[in-house]
């Protein structure tokens, strides 16, 4: 078996940057890298330029995302724990609610004294997403444990998360957690070649956490890109912002993977499809798949990269497992000519309730 048919995966953390920074990425650039990569969905975090903390910021970026799309997109409310009010307004066409609780792009923070208020204050039973590394993350979960709120923890990069996470769930609390392909595949050791473009929150591990986030998989509920696309020139200051893409690379570092026997081809379906379609709640369509070559080896090469940004850590590594075609909803959207086959737009705009 050579070639076969994927689902139409879901990435549920990405940055695309739109509105607001449009230079680094934009609503069409990023969803074009997301087909390139196989994704068919993705859900976009609310740190924009202006963060999206009320329903009027969420329907303008509804609004530019309509025109702009080429797969499908939900979105995230955000709060740091003013205008709570705007929470319930936003709820019915988000699919959760992202919180930071430490330093990240665009300081968009919340205090730590305003967590059980925040927690509280959101009555829905979507998940509430968070940032929150091992110095808070202890704390986050506590309160999980007094809330009873489901909480999905984001890009868990080290052995000490992952350790609180997996003492959470023996504690039955309601619990989920992603990991990203460079916590998975690149360690701090990658620094001294990358530099500044390995920049990133969380930081990345060491040996010893990369090798305990794979021993450790069966408690990784999905692998999300955590696309934070910067510009090279922005990349090359000092400091430089946080972040690296991650759309395009994440589905082939998956797949060679799995040509390595790390990893099985029903388990990357889990991480890059059936568990975000569960946990978020996402409505997909049988019509909609990728097909994808198992065994052709390519590089991967900044010049050849979708995203706007132009650029990815793994730029040189040999990969086996290649995207060649897209379907979206019956039609063919992305070719093995790495090139888009619909306009602006074609994508659509996921609201929870309809």
């Amino acid at each position: 078996m050579r070639r076969i048919k994927l689902p139409g995966l879901i990435d549920p953390h990405v940055h695309l940057r739109d509105p607001g920074q449009t230079q680094k990425e934009d609503l069409f650039t990023g969803t074009a890298a997301a087909l390139a990569g196989g994704f068919t969905c993705v859900l976009d975090m609310p740190n924009n330029n202006i963060p999206i903390t009320s329903l009027q910021l969420l329907n303008e970026k509804i609004k530019e995302a309509k025109k702009k799309i080429v797969c499908d997109i939900g979105f995230y409310a955000g709060t740091v724990g003013e205008d709570l009010h705007e929470l319930a307004r936003m709820e019915p066409f988000v699919f959760g609610l992202k919180l930071y609780f430490n330093h990240t792009t665009g300081n968009f923070i919340i205090d730590k004294k305003k967590y059980k208020t925040i927690f509280s204050a959101w009555k829905s039973a979507k998940p509430i997403l968070v940032h929150a590394e091992e110095d808070v993350l202890a704390q986050v979960l506590h309160v999980v444990k007094e809330t009873g709120k489901r909480v999905h923890v984001c890009h868990v990069s080290n052995k000490a998360q992952l350790a609180l996470i997996i003492h959470a769930k023996e504690q039955n609390l309601p619990v989920t957690c992603g990991v990203t392909p460079h916590h998975l595949f690149l360690t701090e050791n990658d620094l001294p070649t990358l530099h500044s473009f390995g920049r990133m929150k969380p930081v990345l591990g060491t040996t010893a956490d990369v090798r305990f986030l794979w021993k450790n998989m069966t408690y990784i509920d999905v692998i999300e890109s955590d696309h934070a696309p910067h510009t090279i020139v922005e990349k090359e200051e000092d400091p430089a912002p946080f972040g690296v893409p991650g759309l395009e690379t994440t589905l082939p570092l998956l797949l060679t993977a799995v040509y390595e026997k790390r990893i099985t081809l029903e388990r990357v379906i889990e991480l890059c499809y059936t568990n975000s379609k569960k946990i978020f709640r996402i409505k997909t369509s049988s019509q909609t798949w990728s097909e994808i070559d198992l065994k052709e080896t390519y590089t991967i090469d900044n010049k050849k990269l979708l995203t706007k940004c132009g650029w990815s850590p793994f730029h040189g590594y040999t990969v086996t497992g290649k995207v060649k075609q897209v379907i979206l909803r019956g039609k063919s959207v992305f070719d093995d000519n790495n090139q888009l086959s619909v306009n602006p737009g074609f994508g659509k705009y996921l609201c929870p309730t309809n």
